[in-house]
């Protein structure tokens, strides 16, 4: 086993030289994924798919709060690869996030060990491949973390704990969707929608027990389209959102927007028969939907095709909203640790700065460009932490961003970077004037959705906001013309990826990268360079740091 540094070949060093910044005490987890192409057939007709050990979807992470996880990826494909982690915060630690901002990709036919610690956290994530258009293949699977025994949890134990991967489906290959917007041109619209990786309705189904209660978790892992995930005949009882205890409000279905988690408790309560799992598209210009069935153990009646169906809202954007307002943190159940989530109140803090942030699309030289502020993001030679941490004079500027919607002008391609002081307390808007539904992430962070409506965002719509029990998460949708108001407490140094979650926008300019800068540079605050660091670009000839065991 060997790590590709700097040009050539470096002989495998000891773990303890890998990891150790990371917390000996704590346990560890070692997985060894090797990323090939197979042969995948979601809608029936077959297509080259990204695999890892073979499987697709890849395999699930199963970990503890505060694991340390060792991940030795071998990139066997004919183009770099880089996995990145969608609501894993990785405090102190940007170098291991897996987008091509922080991290050089990994080349074909070599390998990179990610060293992650899940610190302090719980819940229901995924990961998924970042470059170029990669995730339209496969490559992604769940991402579970179990809290600490001895932490209460605020439900009993469930009888089962499964895991659906939802998501858009392309029929066209990765390579060849790229070159769609590469050539400036818009995707077109998927065609199918695939539960854990299967698009064909009823080509899988989940055994379950009459009485017994199970746990779903649930991520959007698709493109492009919000989806709607329902169980015929049963209700839905919302215990976490992205690492978040929430309130346990009870839904027959729930929206849930790209690049989003939910996780559900569901009591299997009604007749012994068969029943359709649902996941169908929402403010899409085309329908698409897809099932699989839940079996009752003791059923012995068989569903056909014409049993599924679903009844839309009246007003779908009416109803989403006042179901996105309805989910709240559950202020009385511990988080990762003993003490009450509600114990550090956001809603007295102080706000350091206001930053509103609009998205737009363009041409520019007769090519599709996204971009925010008025900014759409161009990728440099070298990953951005990279010439941060070896002072690379211009491969970026911070402050290339505004923080507000840029009024005059057209659109610029920049490298784009905001800056932001260690322990700022930051008001985000993001304001939508398009008539599309939107999702924002931002890497090491989660933040409190306060506010969101439609319409235009105004200072006056503060009186709106929840400062009480609004729920943390690392993912939110903006509804067409409408805003969504977030505050986010900056205690995570690094350079941080925020991105629209469709695609073909953060490929196409529609993210930046927010520098929170520390003045202490202490370990205390943000981890050494690793070892092991992949260097590329202008940071080729550069050395990694020698860390003693």
């Amino acid at each position: 086993m060997s790590w590709w540094i700097n040009g050539g070949v470096w002989k495998m060093m000891t773990m303890a030289m890998i990891i150790s910044f990371v917390q000996a005490e704590n346990p560890y987890r070692f997985f060894d994924w090797k990323i090939t192409y197979g042969t995948i057939s979601p809608l029936g007709i077959p297509l080259r798919g990204i695999l890892i050990n073979g499987q697709y979807p890849g395999p699930e992470i199963y970990s503890v709060t505060n694991d340390n996880l060792i991940i030795n990826v071998h990139n066997e494909l004919d183009q770099p690869f880089l996995l990145s982690w969608n609501g894993v915060q990785l405090r102190k630690n940007s170098y291991q996030d897996g987008v091509y901002g922080t991290t050089c990709p990994i080349p074909p036919g070599k390998n990179y060990t990610y060293a992650l610690q899940v610190k302090d956290q719980i819940g229901s994530f995924f990961y998924f491949p970042s470059l170029a258009v990669q995730k339209a293949a496969g490559g992604f699977g769940g991402f579970r973390i179990l809290s600490r025994p001895g932490i209460p949890v605020p439900f009993p134990e469930p009888a089962g704990d499964c895991t659906f991967l939802i998501g858009d489906w392309f029929e066209d290959d990765h390579k060849y969707l790229k070159a769609v917007l590469d050539r400036g041109h818009k995707l077109p619209l998927p065609q199918g929608v695939l539960i854990n990786g299967k698009g064909v309705s009823f080509s899988s189904s989940l055994t379950v027990h009459k009485g017994k209660t199970y746990r779903f978790r649930i991520s959007n892992v698709g493109l492009q389209n919000t989806l709607n995930f329902e169980i015929d005949g049963h209700e839905m009882k919302l215990v976490e959102v992205e690492g978040t205890h929430t309130v346990q409000s009870i839904y027959t279905s729930l929206d849930i927007h790209v690049g989003q988690s939910y996780s559900v408790l569901v009591t299997m309560d009604q007749p012994d028969k068969d029943y359709p799992i649902i996941v169908s598209t929402k403010f899409a210009a085309k329908k698409l939907l897809v099932s699989s069935i839940l079996h009752y153990s003791n059923s012995r009646h068989r569903l056909s095709s014409a049993s599924v169906h679903v009844e839309p809202p009246a007003d779908e954007l009416d109803w989403s909203i006042k179901q996105a307002r309805s989910i709240r943190t559950n202020l009385t159940a511990s988080g990762p640790r003993p003490n009450p989530q509600g114990s550090y109140h956001y809603g007295r803090i102080k706000i350091s700065r206001t930053v509103i942030l609009g998205s737009s699309a363009a041409l520019v030289k007769r090519k599709q460009r996204y971009a925010i502020n008025g900014v759409s993001f161009v990728p440099a030679d070298t990953p951005l932490k990279l010439a941060d941490y070896f002072k690379i004079n211009g491969v970026f500027k911070v402050g290339s961003i505004p923080d507000k919607p840029r009024r005059r002008g057209g659109m610029v391609m920049k490298t784009s970077v905001m800056g932001a002081q260690h322990r700022d307390f930051l008001e985000i808007v993001f304001q939508n004037r398009e008539k599309i539904v939107q999702s924002y992430h931002l890497d090491g962070y989660s933040f409190w959705v306060v506010g969101m409506d439609k319409g235009r965002w105004s200072h006056a719509s503060r009186r709106e906001y929840n400062l009480r029990d609004a729920v943390s998460r690392s993912t939110t949708q903006v509804y067409p013309e409408s805003w969504t108001a977030v505050y986010v407490a900056l205690d995570n140094v690094g350079m941080w990826n925020l991105r629209s979650e469709y695609w073909a926008r953060q490929y196409l300019g529609q993210q930046f990268y927010l520098r929170v800068y520390s003045s202490a540079h202490s370990l205390r605050d943000e981890y050494l360079l690793p070892k092991n660091a992949l260097l590329c670009g202008r940071a080729s000839d550069k050395h990694t740091p020698f860390i003693t065991p």
